[in-house]
């Protein structure tokens, strides 16, 4: 059984950072990781999507966001820089784990960013 929770969600100002956490219960090792937002009442947007040697982001986010993971804490991070108040969503990471197919989501954090 893989669990994934998520942390660091918050409320900054414009032009703030946070740091969101993403870590993986178990033994089995992170493989894929892709973090989304949604915001209530819209689609849920991929934001970035990592494989243990390369990453790829969204438009919106490239250049601000950097994802980053921790093998040995079977964690995956984004950092978010330069915030501004239409990021405001909760980000959901999903994981999949060497040797299964399935998707392992998180809980979601809400982050908001003020004017």
């Amino acid at each position: 059984q893989v669990q994934v929770v998520e942390s660091g969600g918050g409320s900054v100002q414009a032009g703030g950072s946070l740091r969101l956490s993403c870590t993986a219960s178990g033994s089995a090792r992170i493989n894929w990781v892709t973090w989304y937002r949604q915001v209530p009442g819209k689609q849920r947007e991929l934001v970035a999507i990592s494989s243990s040697s390369s990453s790829n982001y969204a438009d919106f986010v490239k250049g601000r966001f950097t994802m980053s993971r921790d093998n040995d804490k079977n964690a995956a991070y984004l950092q978010m820089n330069s915030l501004r108040p239409e990021d405001t969503a909760v980000y959901y990471c999903a994981v999949t784990v060497v040797g299964r197919a399935a998707d392992y989501w998180g809980q979601g954090t809400q982050v908001t960013v003020s004017a």
